[in-house]
């Protein structure tokens, strides 16, 4: 009964999602499977470029109509939206593109996912001071931990909206609010929750997310926020002929760039996965994030009540505010055979979770399912492992 509220019939979900006729997917937070209105409209694309040139009128306009999309899904304006991925490419034009001094402070999470460390990190060869949270459980970041770790000389606060193992989902505008008021700019990391729960930038200043995982669209495809406010203070890094103003594409003795978000675009947009990440959001507003983000607590409810008397147990939170989509279990020492060949097991069985591991090498099976799957499916899911051999 769950998926009636989403779909009018499991003939329009299988329509939809043509991969739930034969499998059960469960890795969204890794690399996302397409619904097929996404490669659809990316192969009629693909197929008018076959007849005409490739930034046809339509396509064009059509990219253009993106940046609202996208603008609308996180509660930004279309200026404020650059068409950028992956997140690694947006965290590392915010990370180079401020004024950094010897001194200034940067706060960020060492076991997040590394795209969100590195550009971070990275800044201690300028003199940058890096300050490194350190939360009791993983990837708990909370309003107290961040604001005891702030000095009078932090200039950037980077997090992730949730962290990818633990699936821990941080309080964006609680933090945001405490940051702003105090003069420190705040940059997130969004590709683990927009597309499955509200994220929104009242209080944000920089943002960069990929479509590939819950925007359910293609790689290398995604969005860079810039508050406008910040547009001046953030100098882009990267320079070509599209963000620099270039009448009839001759080079001019001064630099000036492009205003909204084109000033962070450099050079061609990679069209065909813009489109696709644009199909992927105009579902998921049709669906409605409200909606998909009650169906994906209902399946992790669902997953745990059944593994958990299997002896799995589950890192991170179970439900309220903090809570996400994924759901990452590790298996009590002699209740079964270990993640790993569980992990081979299911994708024997046309299920696919991922195995991940964290730092000190344990492994993990994290679960991220959507919202077509259902709880059926997790009810297959378990039974699978329980018939996991020995």
């Amino acid at each position: 009964m769950e998926i009636m509220a989403l779909f009018e019939s499991e003939e329009q979900r299988l329509a939809e999602f043509p991969i739930a006729r034969n499998s059960i997917f469960l890795a969204h937070a890794g690399v996302t499977i397409l619904p097929k209105r996404v490669t659809q409209t990316m192969q009629d694309y693909l197929q008018e470029a076959c007849l005409r040139m490739q930034e046809y009128p339509e396509a064009w306009r059509a990219t253009n109509e993106s940046r609202a999309v996208a603008a609308k899904m996180i509660g930004a304006k279309a200026s404020e939206i650059s068409l950028l991925g992956p997140t690694s490419l947006g965290l590392s034009l915010v990370a180079n593109g401020l004024d950094w001094q010897p001194g200034d402070e940067v706060v960020c999470y060492q076991d997040d996912y590394p795209a969100n460390v590195y550009p971070w990190t990275d800044l201690a060869r300028h003199g940058v001071v890096v300050r490194l949270l350190k939360p009791v459980r993983p990837g708990e970041i909370t309003p107290e931990l961040v604001a005891s770790a702030l000095t009078s000389k932090t200039k950037l606060v980077a997090l992730a909206s949730c962290h990818f193992l633990t699936g821990y989902r941080i309080k964006i505008d609680e933090i945001g609010r405490m940051l702003r008021a105090r003069g420190v700019l705040f940059c997130l990391d969004g590709i683990q929750t927009i597309g499955a729960f509200e994220t929104r930038v009242d209080y944000v200043d920089f943002l960069s997310a990929d479509s590939h995982k819950w925007m359910l669209g293609p790689m290398a495809a995604g969005i860079v926020y810039v508050r406008e406010e910040m547009q001046e203070r953030l100098r882009p890094s990267l320079l070509g002929s599209w963000n620099i103003q270039s009448p009839n594409f001759i080079a001019q003795p001064e630099i000036t760039f492009e205003p909204g978000g084109r000033r962070y675009e450099p050079g061609v947009l990679n069209i065909v996965g813009i489109l696709g990440m644009k199909a992927g959001l105009e579902l998921l507003l049709e669906k409605g994030i409200p909606a998909v983000s009650d169906q994906l607590l209902r399946l992790k409810a669902k997953l745990m009540d059944g593994l958990e008397p299997l002896g799995f147990r589950f890192i991170g939170p179970r439900e309220g505010p903090n809570a996400s989509g994924i759901s990452t279990a590790y298996r009590m020492e002699g209740s079964g055979p270990d993640v790993a060949k569980v992990f081979e097991h299911l994708t024997a069985q046309g299920i696919s979770p991922s195995l991940r591991h964290d730092r000190q090498g344990q492994a993990y099976l994290r679960f991220s399912p959507h919202f077509y799957n259902t709880e059926a499916e997790m009810e297959r899911t378990v039974e699978a492992i329980a018939q996991t051999p020995a």
